[in-house]
């Protein structure tokens, strides 16, 4: 595990900075999940490069928590000095803030693990999973304290009602709410899409929530009324978020654009795109409800200030090579860049990534690129790249050729590709 502080000067550009825009640059790979403290002074990315961020909003510095062995898909605060965390190994991480120690490493989930929530009495952590349960978690021993289980599909999100209410949403197009037990009291609302986030506000009785038809609707919590619908033609919702007084709630979904909505009488007052591609996956209010942090398919979050439409800077407005245009490329280029460039790099360009740079990668051993945290089972393969290993690693599949690899599930099936991929590899990584 590594715990390092970078300060970063140029963290924030200056002439975005004095329009209100700020961006939070350092990770290597599209940002699923953000947070904000309740005093404003902290901020988390949850990153597709394995990582999380714990930024310091006051003196621009940041500080990288890394032991997950895929992507971060959630990422929480979890009380006094801790940050939670979980993703795609399907485990969830409990971190000392100040120290960078995982206190607790907490297993149980076969699927990934889309979202966190912490009690009110930030004693107990909620998790939801794609495998169709809901772990509920004690922060301070780690134990798990009960799973929940009910849903028919992929449980999406998870919100504490009050100490003794959980509600959930699903894949399976429902919203259910539970008892601290794991026993389920009720449905409350049958979409009939995938419900993929939702947002509670108990005091005022009202429910937000999203699905992947695009649907976007405000239930009464007493009634299981609508209160209103906020439907646009576009989908899917991915992410809910509110200002600390609940008098604004805004909405991403899968087309790049945020919804801003007064709750006062649900009225939409902004409605802009952030993305120029891609979605928005991450949605978090500052402290002082004055400013939006935005993550998606960029390496970067961005800050976003409340009433602004699009004279700020676009996610994803920089072209990512994995979307480039197939026929611009060799079918070489095709593959890597479909099936590698988002993990790796083909230079030392010392940015971090959720695999290692493919520098000089043939006649390297595996598991050998200096500073770079390999499993045991890579570290200890014996394999050194060159042609013949690497075909076998996409003809067998990673997981196949390398038990306990961190790489992700995939094959190329086409030996015409494997050797075009071969190809271009050999030319794109000498030095």
């Amino acid at each position: 595990m590594r715990w390092a502080l970078f300060l970063m000067a140029a963290l924030f550009a200056s002439d975005a900075a004095a329009d209100g825009f700020r961006a939070l640059a350092g990770h290597g790979g599209p940002i699923h999940d953000v947070a904000i403290s309740q005093d404003g002074r902290l901020a988390l990315t949850a990153s597709f490069d394995n990582s999380v961020g714990v930024w310091d909003l006051d003196n621009d510095s940041v500080r990288w928590l890394d032991g997950h062995e895929a992507a971060v898909k959630a990422v929480s605060f979890a009380g006094p000095g801790r940050v939670a965390s979980a993703g795609d190994d399907f485990e969830i991480a409990i971190w000392d803030i100040d120290s960078g120690t995982r206190l607790h490493r907490l297993s149980g989930h076969a699927g990934q693990i889309k979202d966190l929530a912490l009690s009110p009495d930030q004693t107990r952590l909620a998790s939801a999973s794609w495998d169709g349960t809901v772990g509920l978690w004690d922060i301070e021993t780690g134990a798990r304290i009960a799973q929940l289980r009910g849903h028919e599909g992929a449980v999406n999100d998870v919100v504490f009602l009050d100490a003794a209410t959980l509600i959930t949403a699903s894949a399976d197009g429902t919203i259910r709410t539970w008892n601290m037990d794991g026993s389920q009291r009720r449905i409350l609302v049958r979409h009939g899409f995938g419900v993929t986030c939702l947002l509670v506000n108990a005091r005022a009785g009202w429910l937000i929530y999203g699905a992947t038809d695009g649907g976007t609707r405000v239930i009464d919590l007493a009634t299981d009324a609508v209160l209103a619908d906020l439907t646009l033609d576009r989908r899917p919702v991915l992410d809910i978020a509110a200002t600390p007084d609940f008098s604004q709630v805004a909405v991403g979904d899968g087309e790049g654009h945020i919804m801003v909505v007064n709750t006062a009488n649900w009225d939409i007052v902004h409605d802009f795109r952030a993305a120029l591609r891609g979605p928005v996956w991450a949605l978090a209010y500052t402290a002082d409800g004055q400013s939006l942090l935005t993550g998606g398919i960029d390496d970067q979050a961005y800050f976003w200030p409340v009433g602004a439409k699009d004279e700020g800077p676009l996610l994803a407005n920089a072209e990512r090579g994995f979307l480039k245009a197939p026929e611009t490329m060799t079918n070489g280029e095709r593959q890597f860049r479909r099936k590698c460039s988002i993990c790796h790099s083909l230079t030392h360009d010392g940015i971090r990534r959720a695999g290692p740079s493919l520098a000089g990668l043939f006649g390297r051993r595996a598991g050998s690129y200096p500073g770079y945290a390999y499993s045991d089972s890579v570290a200890g393969a014996g394999i050194t790249w060159n042609a013949a290993t690497i075909d076998a690693l996409f003809d067998q599949g990673p997981e196949h050729y390398m038990p306990g690899t961190k790489m992700p599930m995939q094959r190329i099936t086409k030996p015409r590709d494997r050797a075009d991929l071969i190809a271009f590899l050999r030319e794109h990584t000498k030095g």
